[in-house]
């Protein structure tokens, strides 16, 4: 007979992550990702945005190669707009030049460039 201490081995005991957006697909450890969940939960208010905030870290645990405890005791005592720009340089990272996150500076295509571009 199992419990919440003592988990039923003859149970998956792992979290698929899905981001349809991104396409991106991932199997963590449940108690893993509850933690990870769990940390993010006492700072936001809204449970989605601990939910992103997840699996955000999860995602750039698995492009860097980074263990996902070592990012979480990186970014622990941030506040939410140190939380925002902390993942932004991350995600930055994961993302196309064209779309990054948090950069309000509009670029200018050069004038004959942007003149033989159809619409």
């Amino acid at each position: 007979m199992s419990s919440l201490n003592n988990p039923n081995p003859n149970q998956d005991t792992t979290v698929y992550l899905i981001d349809n957006f991104y396409n991106f697909e991932l199997n963590v450890d449940a108690a893993l990702y509850d933690a990870v969940l769990s940390y993010f939960r006492t700072i936001f208010t809204d449970n989605l945005t601990a939910e992103n905030f997840a699996l955000n870290i999860f995602r750039i645990s698995e492009a860097t190669g980074t263990n996902v405890l070592e990012i979480l005791d990186s970014v622990r005592g941030q506040e939410q707009i140190e939380l925002t720009a902390t993942f932004s340089y991350y995600l930055n990272n994961l993302r196309s030049n064209t779309t990054l996150l948090g950069v309000n500076a509009v670029t200018q295509p050069a004038y004959y460039a942007a003149r033989n571009v159809v619409v």
